[in-house]
């Protein structure tokens, strides 16, 4: 008979998806790593199959049958309806007891702070910020593009530059050092060769993501247009966890504000100088701290939460993920 651990925990992101099987006191018994998490674009059911063949190994690999509770925080889980019927999804297929589907963002956020308390934004490929207390509340956004109001994230930051760029090239925009830097990236000459060669997709669109760093480059050189987009983003940043700490009662009292996503865990110093100083500004209370650990371990935290896990438990977890 196989042996019963009390959480599995689920990661899954747009490019991979990372599973954990525990036990109440902590300890990892297994782990495996999968494929991105896309529903959008391939449907539920084969997302949900990406997402079984790493559960799958990590069940073999520790000789688990089930588990007492799935704690699974999913790109793409948006809206209440969204995490419901994902919910419904996972637990058919008979993985655990219960099952509780979050937002990958509530992943950073845990795995960011001691308790389920604060705020957390997220800049990798997008932006989004939620917020927890213990008492269950929550704060969250949409986050699914400029319909819902968002603006940034590594992928909006490319495509800014790129327009900025190609304007200051053809003469309907002001002057900026990234119609040279962006181009010069990728070998090429001019702007109008990259547009060329982005449209024909002589370069593929995904390696529109390599143009943040070049961005973030061209501000530290001193571009005023580069550094207007740094400004804005941290004014984005700072926006939505102002909000979020409105909505959860937080303003008055000291609360961690966890930063984290491939372009705030860079730590470039003009976009964490800025966003430092204006959290102090709008929340004096708030404490700014980046987060680079692996959600995963976030969603196994949320587990061990759910299944009341003692704090030597949580340790134990930290520690092995240290």
């Amino acid at each position: 008979m196989g042996v019963r651990a009390a959480v599995l925990a689920v990661d899954a992101g747009n490019s991979k998806t990372d599973v954990a099987v525990l036990t109440a006191g902590g300890q990892v018994l297994a782990a495996a790593r999968g494929g991105g998490f896309r529903p959008p674009a391939v449907g539920v059911r084969a997302a949900v199959d990406n997402v079984a063949d790493a559960v799958a190994r990590a069940f073999a690999d520790c000789g688990a049958s089930g588990v007492d509770h799935v704690s699974a925080c999913l790109a793409n889980a948006d809206f209440p309806v969204e995490e419901e019927e994902l919910a419904a999804a996972l637990h058919a297929r008979g993985w655990g007891g219960t099952v509780e589907v979050r937002n990958d963002t509530f992943a950073i956020l845990r795995a960011g702070v001691a308790e389920p308390r604060g705020v957390a934004v997220v800049c990798g490929a997008g932006i989004n910020c939620v917020g927890m207390r213990p008492d269950g509340r929550t704060a969250r956004f949409p986050a699914v593009g400029r319909i819902s109001g968002d603006w940034g994230g590594g992928w909006g930051l490319a495509e800014e530059a790129l327009f900025h760029a190609a304007r200051a090239e053809d003469g309907r925009g002001g002057p900026t050092a990234l119609a040279r830097t962006l181009p010069a990236h990728f070998g090429l000459g001019s702007m109008g060769a990259l547009i060329e060669a982005l449209h024909l997709e002589h370069i593929d669109q995904a390696r529109r993501h390599e143009l943040t760093p070049v961005l973030f480059a061209t501000a530290a050189g001193g571009d005023p247009v580069a550094r207007s987009l740094v400004d804005r983003l941290a004014d984005e940043v700072v926006a939505m966890a102002g909000v979020a700490l409105t909505r959860l009662d937080l303003l008055g009292e000291e609360t961690p504000v966890v930063l984290g996503g491939s372009v705030l865990a860079a730590r470039h110093p003009l976009l964490d100088d800025r966003v430092r100083a204006l959290l102090a500004a709008r929340a004096p209370k708030a404490v700014p701290l980046v987060v680079t650990a692996r959600p995963v371990l976030g969603a196994a935290l949320l587990g061990l939460d759910r299944v009341g896990a003692s704090a030597d438990a949580l340790g134990r977890l930290r520690e092995h993920f240290a």
